[in-house]
């Protein structure tokens, strides 16, 4: 394989800052291109680090801006698209999450186009898949099965939707007269430390007296630490550009999951603090189908106040069955066409995340201490 660059957008991001830092150990790899709406000064102080390793030139721009999509590709061999909005409550507005997970991303294939960018790889969704009801159970679902969302929210149809338009664009001819090819990835529910979710999860428990709220107690779901995750990104980027594993990969999707137990939501919370002295709500919950319907009811008052008032309901009936369902994939085609090999065990994973809600369990004394005093 000769030089090449990659140009990952989202890259100061909870998953993407993760494949900046396994990318630049890659083999004659010359440029990581980091692209996101800003980035932090921690983040910027972590990607100087890695310079040693390889040139890593920061970009701030938004993904919806086609100019600076067209030259962010400019000279670049793969884009890793994990750019997203990531919002399952139904506090962003839909128009906001259409813009940018659907048109953003067809913003930037049209610019891997202009710029003959020959390979795309697109951070999906479990989400594109299911599940559509807590009433049905899927287990071990592979890629052949060929499962699909059938909720409207923006955040699975959005995803959905662009999933569809990056494998579509698979084989489309590039303006230097190449040749464009595509994949996507699945990525289950993606714990780690530095999840934003799993920090707004630990920040109510820790304002609870260490009791984690119970949100999916029926659920049993696949769960992958965000390392391998970005470990399936960079396996991807290698197999796209191999001339022998390429033909097996163009145009597909692939579940990504890893060795972490199938459990539901809650248990997988506790797993992850129980070291730190979190605990589970032992006391009874709302029976799911009251809650399903309890959701809609409120899904409603909020259609019928929109005319005057902006009420968001504090869950809808896509989160309920997202929380509650029996819903699980095989990273079998993974391992298969992408030489995909979980890069942390669930015992590592369970101990760097463990670690991390300490951290966010001591600050929280911290500051308790410090409003005493």
């Amino acid at each position: 394989m000769t030089g090449w660059s990659c140009l990952v957008t989202g890259a100061g991001g909870f998953l993407g800052k993760r494949i900046v830092h396994l990318l630049v150990h890659e083999e004659k790899l010359q440029e990581v291109r980091a692209l996101d709406k800003a980035f932090t000064p921690q983040t910027k102080e972590e990607f100087s680090k890695l310079q040693t390793k390889t040139k890593v030139t920061l970009l701030e721009g938004d993904i919806r801006d086609a100019p600076c999509l067209r030259t962010a590709c400019q000279g670049i061999s793969v884009v890793i698209h994990a750019a997203s909005v990531i919002d399952v409550s139904g506090a962003v507005p839909r128009e906001t999450i259409v813009d940018i997970n659907l048109r953003g991303t067809q913003l930037l294939l049209e610019a891997c186009v202009q710029a003959s960018v020959p390979f795309f790889i697109y951070t999906s969704s479990i989400e594109v898949a299911g599940p559509n009801s807590y009433k049905e159970i899927v287990q071990n679902a592979h890629e052949d099965e060929q499962h699909e969302s059938t909720w409207s929210a923006p955040y699975p149809s959005s995803k959905k939707l662009a999933e569809k338009a990056v494998l579509k664009a698979n084989g489309c001819t590039l303006r230097n007269g190449g040749t464009l090819y595509t994949c996507a990835l699945r990525p289950s529910y993606i714990y780690g430390e530095g999840s934003p979710f799993l920090s707004s999860v630990m920040g109510r428990a820790l304002k609870n007296d260490g009791i984690l709220k119970s949100t999916g107690k029926f659920s049993i779901a696949s769960q992958v630490y965000v390392g391998n995750v970005a470990w399936a990104h960079v396996l991807a980027s290698r197999a796209l550009r191999d001339p022998n594993k390429a033909p097996n990969i163009q145009g597909q999707f692939y579940y990504v999951s890893d060795d972490t137990p199938h459990q539901s939501y809650d248990n997988l919370h506790y797993n992850l603090s129980k070291e730190c002295g979190l605990c589970l709500d032992s006391s009874p919950g709302i029976p799911l189908s009251v809650m399903y319907w309890l959701a809609f009811l409120l899904e409603m008052v909020s259609l019928l106040l929109s005319p005057i008032y902006s009420y968001h309901p504090p869950f809808n009936r896509h989160l309920v069955t997202l929380s509650n369902s029996v819903f699980t994939v095989t990273y079998e085609k993974a391992q298969r066409d992408l030489e995909y090999e979980p890069l942390f065990s669930w015992e590592e994973a369970k101990r760097k995340t463990g670690e991390w809600i300490g951290s966010l369990v001591q600050q929280h004394k911290g500051a308790l201490k410090t409003k005493t005093q």
